[in-house]
């Protein structure tokens, strides 16, 4: 989704020095703040899978792994593009563009695909926050062959039990079908559950079950035994049991201009993380013991801190081209790019130094 720059209100009245004691004072807890938090993984396989170059897919907002074709990605532009669908492989070729047909889309957000082999493509955005009454979910079977070609779709109809709201994150558990929303709120949305199956006329309900951070997507692990929601700077990862998620904690997430996509691999063993833009960036970044879903064994020897590289594919194992780890290139010295944890430490060290550079100016005045 677009951002809206927010007006920058005019400086008040404050004293300059002041305003230096604020600085000072803020940029000292975020600095105690950020010293205690746990480091970010040091290099464990991760790195950027591919890139998607396609000219029309510069705004990929969904990301969803191919259940018919190994190594295959669906996804999609924000709004403004049309009711179109991509399919691109590992290598962030596309290999099909697929037409909604009939369909005329708002603000097309998050896409996944259920268990009855049907991809389901969230139009669930609300840019004025909450205006629209109701919003829509398609979905169509997951076409057998990989080439252009336009698709009947299902429309639901979709509203809240506690009203209209933004959402861009839109889950179907792989073992029930059932679906999900995450609605993004700055200060904190919530994770809505769908009927236990979506009806093709009528309203679907979808009622809230859970709490949720500020979400711009998510999706299942392929037996449905974890969930991933990611922000702008965050990623967390809930054990899921018996339909509601318990939280694990925070995955390293990669810094990237606009991150509003996530998804598995095929064989759940890392997360793929997409953004926005023209040539955007996929990292992958692999899971390691508690974080790895229940059906997925750790591989001989491996951790969170004995990998073969960035970007590569543990010593002793073959490529695997549903997971992206040998396609494209690798990071090089991060496991996927500057983290955000890494960031604010700079941008606080470089407030403090702002601050105190300020002060000795005014001293020597």
């Amino acid at each position: 989704m677009r951002t809206n720059t927010r007006r920058r209100r005019s400086p008040g009245p404050a004293r300059p020095s002041a305003a230096l004691a604020a600085a000072a004072l803020a940029a000292a807890a975020a600095l105690g703040t950020l010293a205690v938090a746990p480091p970010a993984r040091a290099a464990d396989g991760a790195g950027q899978a591919f890139t998607i170059t396609d000219p029309r897919i510069t705004e990929s907002s969904g990301l969803a792994a191919s259940l018919a074709h190994p190594g295959v990605y669906w996804t999609h532009n924000d709004s403004d593009d049309g009711p179109y669908v991509y399919a691109v492989d590992s290598r962030g070729r596309t290999v099909a563009t697929v037409t909604l047909r009939g369909v005329e889309p708002r603000d097309v957000e998050a896409i996944s695909i259920g268990p009855d082999g049907r991809v389901y493509v969230g139009d669930i955005g609300d840019n004025l926050g909450g205006k629209w009454s109701e919003v829509w979910i398609y979905s169509f079977a997951e076409p057998t062959e990989l080439r252009d070609q336009s698709v009947d779709v299902v429309r639901y109809r979709v509203r809240y039990e506690d009203g209209p709201r933004d959402a861009e994150a839109l889950m179907v558990h792989p073992v029930t079908g059932r679906a999900y929303i995450a609605s993004k709120k700055q200060s904190g949305g919530a994770l809505y559950q769908g009927p236990e199956k979506l009806a093709p006329t009528g309203i679907n309900t979808f009622r809230r079950i859970a709490d949720a951070p500020w979400v711009t997507d998510g999706a299942f692990s392929p037996d449905g035994t974890r969930l991933v929601l990611r922000g702008y700077f965050f990623a967390t990862l809930y054990r899921w049991k018996d339909g509601a998620p318990a939280e694990i904690g925070a995955l390293s997430a990669p810094w990237q201009r606009q991150g509003e996509s996530v998804t598995f691999t095929a064989d759940g063993r890392a997360v793929l993380y997409g953004s926005e833009g023209k040539d955007s960036p996929v990292w992958r970044a692999p899971l390691a013991d508690d974080e790895l879903p229940d059906t997925v064994k750790p591989l001989p020897g491996s951790s969170p801190s004995a990998a073969a590289g960035a970007g590569a594919p543990p010593a002793g194992s073959p490529a695997d081209p549903t997971s992206g780890a040998s396609a494209g290139p690798a990071a090089a010295g991060s496991s996927d790019g500057p983290s955000d944890r890494a960031l604010g430490v700079v941008f606080v060290l470089a407030v403090v130094a702002a601050v105190l550079g300020l002060r000795k100016k005014r001293k020597g005045a």
